[in-house]
């Protein structure tokens, strides 16, 4: 039976995911329908600018929200050269990655906290979508912030995704 904080982290997890995708469908929708129209109707061109700026928000969004959902499912890039070779050493150094991951992603979401209000105390909006600018950089919080909390998961023992994988030498 999953622990409260485990189906707390799951759901926050599973939301990232299906925001994720669901913006990069829309990114996706959007930039076919910008390249169809700009060929089958090149006088709208001008007026479809705001797209181009839609897509590129959109996929920024999606870039970070997706960073929790692969660290925690065990899709980030791993070198598993020395897996079976680390032996006792491997849980002493799973958690010094952790325990760093958790550090460095701690800071960074403090770090893109203080940037996102430095830029909505600008006021700068973007030119073509009207949206203030400081939308684009919550993204960033989001992600570091998963990732803190993922990492942060992984020290208590809470998930360990990618460290239960089968061993390649004893699957196959």
């Amino acid at each position: 039976m999953k622990r409260p904080i485990e189906v707390i982290a799951g759901r926050l997890v599973a939301a990232q995911r299906q925001t994720a995708a669901f913006f990069m469908i829309a990114m996706t929708g959007l930039y076919g329908f910008n390249v169809m129209a700009r060929t089958f109707v090149p006088q709208l061109s001008g007026s479809l600018a705001w797209i181009d700026d839609a897509a590129r928000y959109l996929m920024i969004w999606v870039v970070f929200l997706a960073v929790g959902p692969a660290l925690d499912s065990g899709r980030h890039i791993v070198v598993d050269l020395a897996w079976r070779h680390l032996g006792a050493a491997k849980g002493l150094i799973f958690r010094l990655i952790d325990v760093t991951g958790f550090l460095f992603s701690a800071l960074m979401t403090v770090l893109s906290v203080q940037l996102t209000m430095f830029i909505a105390q600008t006021g700068q909006v973007s030119p073509t979508l009207e949206l203030p600018a400081y939308i684009l950089y919550i993204a960033p919080i989001i992600g570091f912030a998963s990732l803190a909390m993922i990492f942060l998961l992984r020290v208590f023992g809470f998930c360990d995704a990618q460290r239960n994988r089968p061993d390649p030498e004893q699957t196959g």
